[in-house]
């Protein structure tokens, strides 16, 4: 869910809906809904901040 990536990036929810993209976050939809894998945002930050 965007809420809980956006509690474990430090970030709002909002942020997280504009950025996913950018930052190559894939999410998964579910209907009208974001998922996102804990290792796809794992992944994320070790790309990112090593």
């Amino acid at each position: 869910m965007p809420a809980e990536v956006a509690d474990w990036l430090k970030v709002s929810e909002l942020t997280i809906k504009n950025k996913y993209r950018t930052w190559g976050l894939r999410p998964q939809k579910v209907g009208r809904l974001l998922r996102f894998r804990e290792r796809d945002v794992v992944a994320y930050l070790e790309r990112r901040y090593g």
